[in-house]
């Protein structure tokens, strides 16, 4: 007869990060077909999704990583956008596939805004994700973009946005 070895505290460890971004993409992505208008409609949205595992079931609140990367993105989304359209050479944000944009999303708003997320974690993970959601193909796309934003970020030559890795902070009242 097996015992369960699982602890009380081990029931409300937070989630890995990996499963927490997939989380925010999967959600985010949902957003592209049905955009919450204000970010008391984006917090209700997200408590509803579907969750990932029994402890997310027990404690259904808008908080943790997810939700960070989720309001971060939303919060900044038109900062983001303008980076990546920068980066992404002969390319218009609307022409760049739904999964494609979501990992690219949530991969800047890390970089730019995380200061506890290297830029390297951030572009594996959009790079892991992309595997798992994407096409085979817009690996190098992906890749390429990331990238240049990282190397011009360390430079210090990431135009159109003022607050490189300044994590600012997040209001939901107003998308930046």
């Amino acid at each position: 007869m097996q015992t369960n070895t699982k602890t009380p505290q081990a029931a409300t460890k937070a989630p890995p990060r990996r499963l927490s971004r997939m989380k925010a993409f999967q959600f985010l992505y949902g957003q592209a077909f049905a955009e919450a208008k204000t970010g008391l409609e984006l917090e209700e949205s997200f408590c509803a999704f579907p969750a990932q595992d029994i402890s997310e079931i027990e404690n259904a609140t808008c908080e943790g990583f997810a939700w960070e990367l989720v309001s971060g993105v939303w919060s900044h989304s038109k900062k983001i956008d303008v980076v990546i359209e920068q980066f992404a050479q002969n390319w218009k944000i609307d022409r760049v596939g739904r999964v494609e944009l979501g990992l690219l999303r949530i991969a800047v708003y890390e970089m730019l805004y995380r200061t506890d997320v290297p830029f390297k974690v951030a572009i594996n993970e959009a790079l892991e994700l992309n595997k798992l959601f994407g096409e085979e193909k817009s690996q190098a796309f992906l890749n390429g973009i990331l990238d240049t934003i990282s190397k011009a970020a360390d430079a210090g030559t990431l135009t159109g946005h003022s607050d490189s890795r300044g994590f600012a902070s997040q209001t939901l009242h107003q998308r930046t």
